[in-house]
């Protein structure tokens, strides 16, 4: 059977434009036709659209449209995803795929001394002077050219030279190491402002600006100057140095905001300043010296600041004027945090307008600053209700911000087990209080009577909230958290690999589908540490291990699936609050989009991943016996005697229950009454549960810097910023996944041993 294969129309160069209906289109630029089937590698289409278009392979992203939607653009960034998107278009036999060029991103130098600088983006090992004096000389004498520039801010290690008819690739050496003469290093500078004031007679647009110009001027030209008047009529300015005559005067123009310049002595006989001193730039002028490198590089450190400016301007800034301007051209970029906040009641206003059943609400403290924020669309909600089992994850993310807030989310399971985002929340904290109004809210977005188990840390207090808002719900402990807490609790004098064989034994009684397993493990703990045997005792573990638990949590024992969300947020937690919960609902939009998409490929009547689980536990059907004891019940002899109900859809084996995909014993049932393990298979895992769970979409939201008209009785919210700052220092990284195990460890069901199963046991 031949290959899916497509005709990719590669666009680069235009730009794309967003329509009323919140779709994109595209337009200007060049397109090329390539012929691409699902043999060819992500690496092999990426250098035949590079060698098109001439650009280069590690500035290049690739993206394209989702049949039927053009609103979310789908990136494609390795051979699966381009094997995913020849399939999505393979009836079309055509897709649009746009090509984009990134500016290059400095490599990773976070682990380094905090003394590099992103103009140092080049081997650190300098090359010796008298090689350096020797490509010098050669350039004198021979004709040479370059491939690349020598660019002291470049992020190219190689440079490629011709010297004559030779072809020589020599290292990138900064243009400092080479000239260190005062009139290079402040080249850029002087051809940008030199002539920033020109003379009496010019105008400016205001007194702010005048200044600008000024403090350009002087840093040009290398000399430093202090206010004589200052206000917003008149500016006069004089030379720093005692006796030398340079001094200008500018006032504003009879009936308009424009500042002209009166007087000016252009004359210095001072020499100026060898290096000034940065009280000539002031933030704002460091903002706008940094903006574009910033955007560049958004982890541009206050360290580098001072020293790339003291390079290219000859300006020495302290520590705090490069923070506070690398501040103010985030801000630029980004937006104003404060003014963020001021929106956030326009931004929740455009969710339940574009999103019809969402629910987006917040509330604030007496004082008018933020307290919570509540999110969740109806698509996750209508998603969840029809398609996802019963089961809720509670987790919590502390968000790097500039205000050090927290997001709370709750999570599902989808048919497929991949994680399905449900509900979030930025609270000021993470306390008890927030928690509660949390599942409040969460409570009257989820209207269903049916019973659900959340699965959260112990440690969230939440027990009682649980109880109280969903009543005959269940509270399932997070295994991960448990074994954490464990062993902070209990940190006795033993070897790591004792530790591991405890957590070993605490995972195999966790899982452990009946109650004699579950006590032989404990056995097991204790023969090892008593300690750690009455500590897991009075964990109540009725809240956490299989045998034990009265609820239905399908084998899911820890609430790992916040990751999702922490890995969304790493992304945009320095953005202010309604960018960033933006980003989020982003996210959410393609995961669903891309979700229908793939499922609009599958074929069989289950999700893949439990049409592999039903197909496991067939393969040993064969060596089971079953007979019929009375009606229903019947009786399965292979090296167990198992008892399967066909009517309660009960196995003694208890992994029919846990799961909800029948056991080898209940299809070996199955299979001799003639009838399809299919119809035994709990609901959320058919095809047709998934897409349901997959079948709205999230809208996108209109700027909520320019609200709609709004009827003048209705009060506005004025919404500030929480009084919590983010500390001094370098933010603490939240650890995934536990301190020693986080995977399920094997069981013999002959021996009851771990780390083996029946096939390799040795009894």
């Amino acid at each position: 059977m031949a290959g899916k294969s497509v005709i990719a129309i590669c666009q680069l160069g235009g730009e794309f434009k967003t329509n009323k209906d919140g779709s994109l289109s595209y337009s200007g630029g060049d397109a090329h036709a390539i012929d691409l089937d699902d043999q060819m590698t992500f690496d092999d289409f990426k250098k035949e659209v590079a060698e098109i278009f001439s650009c280069s392979i590690n500035t290049m992203s690739i993206k394209y449209f989702l049949p039927g939607n053009k609103k979310t653009l789908i990136t494609v960034s390795n051979d699966k995803d381009l094997k995913r998107m020849i399939t999505f278009h393979g009836d079309s036999h055509t897709v649009d795929v746009y090509i984009m060029i990134e500016e290059v991103v400095a490599p990773d130098v976070s682990n380094r001394s905090s003394r590099t600088t992103l103009s140092e983006a080049v081997p650190s090992v300098d090359p010796p002077q008298d090689v350096i004096d020797n490509i010098v000389s050669d350039i004198t004498q021979h004709n040479f050219s370059l491939d690349a520039p020598l660019d002291a801010n470049g992020g190219t290690n190689l440079v490629v030279a011709h010297i004559d008819d030779t072809q020589i690739v020599l290292p990138a050496v900064p243009v400092h190491s080479l000239f260190n003469s005062n009139e290079e290093k402040h080249a850029k500078a002087a051809e940008q402002w030199q002539n920033a004031i020109t003379g009496v007679g010019q105008r400016f647009n205001g007194v702010n600006e005048f200044r600008e110009a000024l403090r350009k001027y002087a840093l040009a030209n290398q000399f430093a100057f202090k206010y004589k008047k200052n206000d917003n009529h008149r500016v006069t300015v004089k030379c720093k140095t005692e006796g030398c005559p340079w001094r200008i005067h500018a006032s504003r123009l009879t009936t308009t905001q424009l500042i002209c310049i009166k007087k000016m002595n252009p004359t210095h006989t001072c020499d100026g300043a060898a290096l000034m001193s940065g009280n000539q730039a002031n933030r704002s002028w460091v903002a706008s010296i940094i903006k574009e490198k910033l955007k560049a590089f958004p982890n541009y450190k206050p360290k580098d600041i001072v020293n790339d400016i003291k390079l290219e301007y000859g300006v020495q800034l302290n520590y705090f004027q490069a923070w506070r301007g690398k501040e103010i051209a985030r801000e630029q970029l980004q937006g104003s945090y404060k003014e963020a906040y001021k929106q956030l009641p326009f931004y929740c206003e455009g969710i339940t307008e574009t999103n019809p059943g969402s629910i987006a609400t917040f509330t604030t403290k007496e004082d008018s600053s933020f307290h919570r924020l509540f999110i969740s669309f109806h698509a996750s909600l209508y998603g969840f209700l029809q398609g996802c089992r019963p089961l809720l994850f509670l987790d919590s993310i502390p968000l790097k911000s500039k205000y050090q807030e927290t997001l709370l989310a709750a999570t599902a399971v989808d048919g497929d087990d991949g994680v399905f985002p449900v509900a979030f929340s930025i609270v000021d904290a993470e306390t008890a209080v927030n928690w509660h109004w949390f599942l409040q809210q969460l409570k009257s977005a989820l209207p269903s009577s049916c019973p659900l188990t959340f699965i959260a840390d112990r440690e969230k207090r939440l027990k009682e909230s649980i109880s109280e808002i969903f009543k005959d719900s269940y509270h399932g402990y997070c295994l991960r958290y448990l074994t954490e807490q464990l062993l902070r609790d209990l940190n006795g004098q033993f070897s790591h690999e004792v530790k591991q064989l405890m957590i070993e034994y605490l995972y195999a009684a966790a899982y452990a589908p009946r109650p004699e397993g579950f006590h032989s493990s404990l056995e097991s703990i204790k023969s090892i540490w008593l300690e750690a045997y009455n500590w897991i005792i009075q964990s109540e573990p009725q809240n956490w291990a299989n045998a034990l638990f009265q609820g239905s949590r399908y084998n899911h024992l820890t609430s790992n699936f916040g990751e999702l969300f922490y890995s969304w947020t790493s992304d945009a937690h320095e953005l202010p609050i309604t960018q960033m919960v933006d980003a989020i609902r982003g996210k959410i939009m393609e995961l669903i989009d891309t979700r229908r998409a793939e499922s609009g490929q599958w074929l069989s009547r289950l999700t893949p991943s439990m049409e592999e689980k039903l197909e496991k536990e067939s393969l040993t059907v064969r060596s089971l016996q079953v007979m019929l004891t009375s009606g229903s019940t019947f009786e399965v002899c292979g090296e167990t005697i198992e008892t399967v109900d066909m009517d309660r859809w009960d196995c003694s084996c208890k992994g029919w229950q846990l799961t909800g995909l029948p056991c080898c014993h209940a299809i070996a049932v199955i299979s001799c009454t003639g009838r399809s393990p299919y119809d035994y298979c709990a609901r959320y895992f058919t095809m047709d549960s998934y897409r349901q769970t997959y079948s709205e979409s999230i809208n996108p939201i209109p700027d909520v810097k320019r609200p709609g008209h709004r009827d003048s009785s209705q009060t506005v919210v004025t919404v500030t910023p929480p009084p919590t700052r983010r500390p001094p220092g370098r933010p603490t990284t939240k650890k995934s996944g536990s301190l020693e195990v986080m995977k399920r460890q094997l069981q013999c069901s002959r021996c009851k041993g771990l780390g083996h199963n029946k096939s390799t046991c040795k009894q």
